[in-house]
């Protein structure tokens, strides 16, 4: 950190723009350079991601990096996990997809998911990553709570 100051580290709610009123994790210096990624409770307790896709995210042939989408996927983990993960810090233990379709500048690429089972020190997650109607991913991922580091 700079002069001392420390960055927020826990969610961030949106107050302007395209994603006003969605939350993004702070304190994550490659998640936010790599999107940043939002996500919000939906009406029924779910939880949507999103993100908007720029020329940044695309690889040589015009599509999605596929290392992009598997950040997404990453990051995806966490905010479906929320509620299981909340007073803990957690890191990715494994992390598994199927690349099903693009993506290309200017589409909104969203994600949906569950948490499959949450245990004490453990979470299993699911989700699907699309832009409109067309899949682009599916992944699963366990998620390991730790205790903080100092």
């Amino acid at each position: 950190m700079d002069g001392g100051n420390e960055a927020p580290s826990g969610p961030i709610t949106i107050t302007e723009g395209e994603f006003a009123g969605w939350r993004y994790w702070a304190g994550d210096p490659f998640e936010n350079a790599s999107g940043p990624f939002y996500y919000r409770e939906e009406a029924d307790g779910s939880i949507r991601c999103a993100f908007r896709a720029e020329a940044r995210h695309m690889n040589g042939g015009g599509f999605m990096h596929g290392g992009c989408v598997m950040t997404f996927a990453d990051a995806c983990l966490f905010s479906l996990a929320t509620k299981e993960l909340e007073g803990t810090h957690a890191v990715t233990v494994s992390l598994g997809g199927e690349f099903i379709g693009p993506a290309h500048v200017g589409d909104l690429v969203e994600c949906t998911g569950e948490v499959l089972k949450a245990g004490k020190s453990m979470v299993f997650v699911r989700g699907l990553i699309f832009t409109g109607d067309n899949p682009m991913m599916s992944f699963s991922g366990v998620i390991k709570k730790v205790g903080r580091r100092l």
